[in-house]
């Protein structure tokens, strides 16, 4: 089955299971009152991060280097603020993991491992031999 599929499934059970298990035990209003305070500290906290993803960006533009890192970095602090926008305490819990940088830097690790090519033992070149040809020779072709 489809991730996308399955994820859009999935994610709104554990959601609604969580929001009954946690409600059962501090009540509804106290719920939705975490929900609303999550999500503002959250947006909060990753406007703050992105400024700093920004500066620290142009700071490596002014080195004349490539912010690799820093791109990234704001793709990810965008979609950890889209999750705690996003009603739940799972996907808090997810967004909250990627917006702080020591969880970011970790999770980033991890994925970069996975598409990093291993060496091989092939070489990159060809081996041969050339010889110089005058133009009168009649080898040329």
């Amino acid at each position: 089955m489809n991730t996308l599929i399955l994820s859009v499934i999935l994610v709104p059970i554990v959601e609604i299971y969580l929001f009954i298990k946690i409600g059962a035990n501090i009540g509804a209003f106290n719920t939705i009152l975490l929900i609303f305070a999550t999500a503002f500290t959250g947006i909060v906290y990753a406007r703050y991060e992105g400024l700093n993803t920004l500066k620290s960006g142009f700071s490596q533009m002014v080195k004349n280097e490539l912010p690799a890192y820093e791109i990234i970095s704001g793709a990810a602090i965008a979609f950890g603020a889209f999750l705690l926008i996003v009603p739940g305490f799972a996907t808090d819990i997810l967004g909250f993991l990627i917006i702080f940088p020591i969880t970011r830097k970790l999770i980033f690790g991890r994925v970069s491992s996975k598409f990093k090519k291993k060496p091989t033992e092939k070489n990159n070149f060809i081996d041969g031999e050339f010889e110089d040809i005058e133009d009168d020779n009649d080898r040329k072709i």
